[in-house]
């Protein structure tokens, strides 16, 4: 029988490619920081991409200070995924102390090496009741990015990450199968716990090489969305690809004339250091170039918080 192939649909055997992918839970992070200290010599945002360094390898400590077999996995994995649901759903799932922990071992780390400034908000976060902290780590898990302080939102971002890369690597991830034709509720959003992509990655080795997946701002996972195609409207018409003049051309904006957004993709082709955040800071140039074009950014960046006027696109 033939199968007719929708335009952005190329992909290989549905048993060679998973449709998700769990981040390395005793690297992820650390290797982010590795290549924040790598971008930051040099770069116009040099402080900021050192600070986010730092930052990075106190959540790698956070992370491995949370034991692997704490994570109740989630009951009826199947039953979610034969829905399209996700598994733990950050609107719903109940936020566990464990954030916490997460957050206060990150302010101790990098209370020292902060300046002066920052160092007032850390010691406000460690003062917080946890009730109000709750309230701040829910309006960010939901997307109210628009209500966040921007000096108190990455350090939040960064506990609450740590958190809920424990739950997702804590997933059996054959449950989740392989590539397949069965579409998700929301295709652009992340099938572990629902959140917004913050980039896209264009994989160039293994079953995947060659494969766009959308990084999940939230629990690093990463899920398969075919090419040429507007992971926020769907659309395969009207797309275009942007970079930088002088770049190597291994970080683009796709955008989408449907729905006047964007998303980066990141092209491991072209390097395969590339990290999902880690890049995506160290180009907000394009950020801005979009912005100048009135281009709403689609999905989220938990450590970019522009104004009102280029808010996400959900």
């Amino acid at each position: 029988m033939t199968q007719i192939i929708q335009p952005g649909e190329i992909r290989p055997p549905a048993q060679e490619a998973p449709f998700v992918r769990s981040a390395d839970r005793k690297q992820v992070f650390r290797r982010r920081a590795d290549r924040l200290l790598q971008l930051a010599a040099g770069h116009p945002l040099e402080p900021f991409l050192m600070f986010m360094s730092s930052l990075a390898g106190a959540q790698q400590d956070a992370l491995d200070a949370i034991p692997e077999s704490s994570a109740d996995l989630a009951m009826g994995l199947a039953e979610h995924r034969k829905r399209g649901e996700p598994v733990y759903p950050v609107t719903d799932t109940p936020l566990d102390p464990l954030w916490h922990q997460a957050l206060h071992s990150i302010l101790a780390a990098i209370l020292d090496s902060s300046p002066e400034p920052t160092r007032k908000v850390i010691r406000g976060l460690q003062e917080m009741p946890a009730d109000e902290l709750d309230t701040l780590a829910r309006n960010l898990l939901v997307g109210e990015t628009a209500m966040a302080d921007p000096a108190k939102a990455p350090l939040l971002a960064a506990a609450l990450q740590v958190y809920r890369t424990h739950l997702a690597t804590s997933l059996p991830l054959e449950e989740f199968g392989s590539i397949r034709s069965e579409q998700e509720h929301h295709p652009g959003n992340c099938p572990v716990c629902g959140s917004r992509p913050d980039v896209g990655i264009v994989h160039a080795a293994g079953p995947e090489s060659g494969l766009r997946y959308l990084h999940c701002s939230m629990c690093e996972s990463e899920w398969h969305l075919v090419r040429v195609k507007c992971s926020n409207c769907e659309a395969t018409t009207g797309l275009s690809y942007l970079g930088l003049e002088g770049e190597d051309g291994s970080v683009k904006a796709e955008s989408c004339t449907e729905c006047n957004t964007y998303l980066k993709l990141l092209y491991r082709e072209k390097n395969h250091e590339l990290d999902p955040v880690a890049d995506d800071l160290a180009s907000l140039a394009l950020d801005l170039l979009m912005a100048e074009e009135n281009v709403l950014r689609n999905g989220s960046s938990l450590f970019f918080i522009p104004g009102e006027e280029s808010s996400s696109a959900n």
